[in-house]
């Protein structure tokens, strides 16, 4: 009975279930709520750190279902994601930079 079920429930569809799904919507949701409050408070180091953190864990995600996993293809559903978080820790690596600077100019200003 085992093999029938499986026979009739081709390989893609059966990949993901409900709670998988949640999961993934949930964790999207939360990574959106934490760059949505970087943005508007871009100078707490901490907070940016966390959003950077985030764009790691997405690209790292999405590359590891292409490479390793093999449960994505290289369409482009996968690449935007991609570029989308490569382009992002870029970005705020740049910006990383500049916050630093800023960081060590109110520094000096206070002595």
């Amino acid at each position: 009975q085992g093999r029938a079920l499986v026979s009739m429930c081709p390989l893609l569809l059966c990949a993901v279930n409900g709670l998988q799904a949640r999961t993934f919507g949930v964790w999207t949701l939360l990574s959106s709520v934490i760059r949505c409050l970087c943005a508007i408070d871009i100078r707490n180091r901490t907070l940016y750190h966390i959003t950077l953190f985030t764009f790691f864990l997405a690209l790292a995600h999405f590359l590891s279902e292409v490479f390793i996993y093999h449960t994505a293809a290289l369409t482009i559903g996968v690449m935007a994601p991609l570029m989308v978080a490569s382009f992002s820790i870029l970005g705020m690596l740049i910006g990383l930079q500049y916050l630093e600077v800023e960081a060590l100019s109110q520094n000096k200003k206070k002595n």
